[in-house]
């Protein structure tokens, strides 16, 4: 269920190209103006596509108007999220996080057509978003998505909170770790630097540490919890994987999951549980809790023997 948050991050090259992407409506005989969307905030939407060819024209709508803080440029929300594609006649579902829980979007999509549409939007808000193949996949398609290069998509977002790139922990600081574990330093709204220890064996056990407590809501089994996090492998000592801005990737990507064991490492999700929001911890993730049954990530350097550091930045969370 992580296919949604990846699919409005494809850049689409052509869309730099277009002049006056952006849309509000579209006459009453354009098919893509008929699309109907009801249903309540933040539960999964009825959606009304006609039985015709979409039209050419991007259509978007606010059919629920939130009164929170606008979405601004640079920004991520969490949302509730549906998509559908529309081919010819029919349409169907593609994903929906409404029965699986809410995912982070970044203000400023791949998709030119969702850009558009999110500008100005604020939180509470549902917006709906009918793209034509230039507005969103462009001639290539998705092949993830199943989506063609000649399908429409229509997208249904219920915007529930709002997330800046740097944001980080709020509580009060109460470690910085060290001793037989790793020492972690940051200034705030700045990825924190990890040094692990020399020499020194890495726990056999899942090791949890505050750093910072918070004085939020504490996650509970199913939550879905909005983070920012740091990735160090105990043995090179080198980040493997982060959510922060930086040279690589100026924009960063906070990363949202359910708090289940289900959509990241079994460790991480079971030390976040119990953890007040706001809090900054310290998590140590044996072999056996983190990729050592999958026989390591190749790809982030990562052997099935090692143990994994995060630091992690509890930013906020959604009760399951």
């Amino acid at each position: 269920m992580r296919r949604i948050a990846a699919a409005v991050l494809v850049p689409l090259a052509a869309c730099a190209a277009l002049a006056g992407c952006g849309s509000s409506g579209g006459p009453a005989a354009d098919p893509n103006a008929a699309v109907k969307v009801t249903g309540a905030f933040d539960k999964a939407p009825k959606v009304s596509i006609p039985a015709e060819k979409a039209g050419s024209k991007l259509v978007y709508s606010t059919p629920i108007k939130g009164t929170g803080a606008v979405l601004a440029s640079g920004d991520s929300a969490l949302a509730n999220v549906a998509l559908y594609k529309w081919s010819g006649t029919k349409h169907s579902l593609v994903d929906s996080t409404y029965s699986s829980g809410p995912q982070i979007i970044p203000a400023q999509m791949g998709l030119v057509g969702l850009t558009d549409a999110l500008k100005g939007a604020r939180m509470g808000s549902r917006i709906v978003a009918v793209l034509p193949p230039k507005y969103g996949y462009g001639s290539s398609g998705q092949s993830s998505l199943q989506i063609t290069g000649t399908d429409t998509v229509v997208w249904v977002i219920d915007l529930l909170q709002q997330y800046t790139a740097t944001q980080s922990a709020s509580g009060t600081q109460v470690s910085t770790g060290g001793g037989k574990l790793p020492s972690v330093t940051a200034k705030t709204g700045t990825a924190p630097a990890v040094s692990v220890p020399k020499n020194t064996t890495p726990p056999k056990k899942l090791s949890v540490t505050t750093l910072i407590k918070g004085t939020g809501s504490t996650l509970a089994k199913g939550d879905t919890v909005v983070t920012q996090y740091v990735g160090v492998n105990w043995r090179t000592g080198k980040v493997f994987g982060s959510s922060w801005p930086s040279s690589q990737d100026s924009a960063g990507q906070l990363l949202s999951f359910q708090v289940d064991g289900t959509q990241v490492l079994p460790g991480l999700s079971d030390a976040l549980a119990g953890i007040p929001v706001g809090s900054r911890v310290m998590v140590v993730i044996p072999p056996a809790l983190g990729y050592g049954p999958e026989g390591g990530q190749s790809s982030a350097g990562i052997k099935k023997n090692d143990t994994l550091v995060f630091v992690v930045d509890v930013l906020g969370s959604q009760p399951a």
